[in-house]
């Protein structure tokens, strides 16, 4: 039995989870990876089913619908951009400005899968983002914590628009040096704001989940 995850609400519609660093959101392949944030939503929750997913490094709240009917409600509701989410990121070196957007199309870099690149044929790509405060670590090297919106929600968006403007985020093992990386034990990256319309009651709904790092 896998253990089970902070849970911030649950009703008849939906779950909001907080899922930590390290943890898939659905099984991958093999045993060893079956361990997961739908598989110990689901011990609880039979009916639960993904609706989004956070990538494997990212900690933070996960949305998931209680059966199929709201799983299509909660789906739709992402895709018309009614689920409003936030990140909090520490990324290398001091952001210049105090706010700013990224449109940078992105897609699948076949060959080093699943990493994606920046790149004209991409999918469509938007961030906005804004300076919470200008740190150094205990080194004396700077870094920028932020707050991040992604307007579209492609596969490592935040990641690999931050890379692009260069400031990668600190600990991420697919895009940054390997010194940014080095900086932390782990991604620097986790979904701290969660806020949508319930699709059952119509009642507007937001969590808030604190940066762990």
């Amino acid at each position: 039995m896998f253990p089970a995850l902070p849970c911030l609400h649950a009703d008849e519609a939906l779950l909001v989870l907080e899922k930590p660093a390290g943890l898939l959101s659905v099984p991958g392949r093999g045993i060893v990876n079956q361990d997961c944030a739908s598989a110990r939503a689901q011990a609880q929750w039979p009916d639960a089913l993904v609706v989004h997913r956070l990538d494997m490094a990212t900690s933070g709240l996960l949305l998931m619908a209680r059966g199929a009917a709201m799983r299509r409600e909660l789906g739709m509701a992402f895709e018309w951009r009614r689920v409003h989410k936030r990140y909090i990121a520490v990324v290398a070196g001091h952001v210049a400005d105090e706010t700013g957007e990224i449109h940078q199309p992105l897609r699948t870099d076949w060959p080093n899968r699943p990493r994606q690149i920046v790149t004209p044929d991409g999918r469509s790509s938007h961030t906005r983002w804004r300076v919470l405060a200008r740190e150094t670590d205990v080194q004396g090297r700077p870094q920028t914590r932020l707050e991040l919106e992604p307007v579209t929600g492609r596969t490592h968006q935040l990641r690999v628009h931050l890379q692009h403007i260069g400031h990668p985020l600190l600990g991420d093992p697919l895009y940054a040096d390997a010194e940014t990386q080095a900086r932390s034990p782990r991604l620097l990256l986790h979904a701290s704001e969660l806020a949508l319309t319930h699709p059952v009651s119509g009642a507007p709904l937001h969590w808030h989940s604190p940066a762990p790092f």
